[in-house]
């Protein structure tokens, strides 16, 4: 047995500043039991001794002493003292700790910074610092003073039923949506959403329709149900159904953003809409809607919903209110045919029961108390302004490398590339220049690869966003190939022959 010691000379760590003085005991202790730098059988100090010698109360020593000897690194018998248990196993005294296995994000997240703050052109970032803080403040204050406790006991499945009627409320004027309360569930964001829809609707190898290129995030709720992906190709119409019929006629379901395709822009017309209403109606398929920036339609009113045009319950009806207002506040919703919604919310109960509650309170005051209406005609005239900007910008700096696409809605738009370059290469070549722009083939699966890159415009100012533009144009014109290369003059000195291109 090692000999006995009535001190200990051991080295610990500085405690950090976060950590109480009886977690960081507990901890050190531990380390050097499993490193081997209290070997088994070492008899400890007494626990008086122990504090005097390391400048702490016996009280924390007592309490990390009895913690130890509780999990077995430590024994104590009366006479004896307290010693290093002896039969710790050696594999675990030996071995080093596991490292927790990483995985890799999937290839359409890889790479993506969420950095603060944001460089342009990061696509998926509403206009933050515009957000009316003092005002959500003041109403959150407000509900918080008169909180009841049926609101802090619980909630329904589908979600507050006030807020559930101002939804219902503002989808019916602004988006043309047919449904009620009873038709809404609120859920955290559009990916909650198709999470839950995809595991009520989907079986193992059921094929279901998804626009190529289209949004990475529906792919993978789709995929982790075990559907069968068909990757239907997208024109200037938006998903073909023609082609998805083609492809497999017979699907589950339709994943479609018919009011501003993701990535690349286009509306869908209404001709293209009825086709796809009388596919579902013929083969019982689902067409999933997703709307997710819609609200920002610069030229006119927004485009009405799919859902409107349904008369057979075939939409399944997804939004979400985190880029309306702020991505953090994980709020979003479900419109549901009425077959749907008692089985998608048995599954909800599996999942988080329901909503919180005390947020969605505060949602449903801010709107309405009409302060969501504000800010989403304020945002939109600000949108629309860079927007402008940013298509002005290109037009100048960017002629013979990158046509940006000429939306007129959403929070970014789509930069096809004239200089050679595909789509990976121009996304790398930016960020070594610090600039955010995600390569279009993230989106892409089946089809020829789209070369270009998705461009976001709201969070920035028109300084900024002029600022960028010369950027990437550098970057662009630097890392295009040799015989790519346009004739005009070199950006570093911005000189007449760019000024006139505008």
């Amino acid at each position: 047995m090692p000999k006995d010691v009535s001190s200990l000379e051991l080295a610990l760590h500085e405690k950090a500043s976060h950590t109480t003085l009886t977690r960081w005991l507990y901890q050190e202790l531990r380390r050097a039991i499993l490193e081997r730098r209290l070997l088994p059988g070492t008899r400890l100090p007494a626990t008086r001794d122990f504090a005097v010698q390391y400048g702490i109360s016996r009280g924390t020593v007592v309490t990390v002493f009895e913690q130890l000897q509780a999990e077995g690194y430590l024994v104590g018998r009366v006479g004896a003292g307290t010693r290093i248990n002896e039969r710790l196993s050696q594999d675990v005294l030996n071995k080093p700790a596991p490292q927790p296995r990483i995985r890799k994000l999937p290839v359409p997240l890889r790479g993506l910074s969420t950095s603060r703050p944001a460089h342009p052109f990061r696509p998926y970032e509403p206009a933050l610092t515009e957000f009316p803080v003092q005002i959500w403040a003041r109403v959150a204050g407000r509900r918080l003073r008169r909180t009841s406790s049926s609101l802090l006991a619980g909630g329904d499945p589908r979600g507050y039923a006030p807020l559930r009627e101002a939804i219902a409320a503002y989808l019916g004027s602004s988006r043309g949506v047919n449904c009620s309360a009873d038709s809404v569930v609120v859920v955290s964001g559009v990916q909650q959403g198709l999470d839950l829809i995809a595991r009520l609707l989907i079986k193992p190898g059921d094929p279901v329709w998804v626009e190529d290129p289209g949004y990475f995030g529906a792919v993978a709720a789709f995929r982790q149900a075990g559907a069968r992906i068909i990757p239907v190709p997208v024109d200037e119409g938006g998903l073909s159904v023609s082609q998805g019929e083609k492809l497999c006629k017979p699907a589950k379901a339709a994943y479609l953003t018919p009011a501003h395709q993701f990535p690349l822009g286009m509306a869908m017309p209404v001709e293209r809409r009825i086709a796809a209403l009388k596919w579902a109606r013929e083969t019982g398929a689902f067409l999933i809607e997703d709307d997710y920036d819609s609200e920002y339609r610069f030229d006119g009113r927004p485009m009405p919903a799919l859902q409107g045009l349904d008369k057979g319950g075939s939409v399944i009806f997804l939004g979400s209110f985190n880029k309306v207002l702020f991505p953090s506040l994980r709020s979003g919703y479900l419109v549901l045919p009425p077959t749907l919604l008692d089985p998608l919310l048995a599954l909800r109960l599996g999942v988080d029961f329901h909503p919180p509650s005390l947020d969605q309170a505060i949602l449903c005051d801010f709107m309405t108390e009409g302060h969501l209406g504000r800010h989403i005609r304020r945002m939109r005239d600000m949108y629309a302004s860079r927007l402008a900007a940013l298509q002005h910008q290109a037009r100048r700096y960017l002629a013979g490398l990158l046509d940006v696409s000429p939306v007129q809605a959403g929070l970014n738009t789509a930069g096809f590339l004239r200089n050679g370059m595909v789509s990976r290469q121009a996304e790398e070549v930016a960020a070594n220049h610090g600039i955010e722009a995600p390569g279009l083939d993230r989106f892409t699966l089946g089809r020829k690869q789209v070369e270009g890159l998705l461009l976001g415009f709201a969070a920035f100012d028109e300084r900024e966003i002029r600022r960028g533009i010369v950027t990437l144009a550098a970057a662009l014109e630097q890392g295009a190939p040799r015989s790519k290369v346009r004739t005009a003059a070199p950006l570093a000195g911005v000189g007449t022959s760019r000024q006139t291109q505008s």
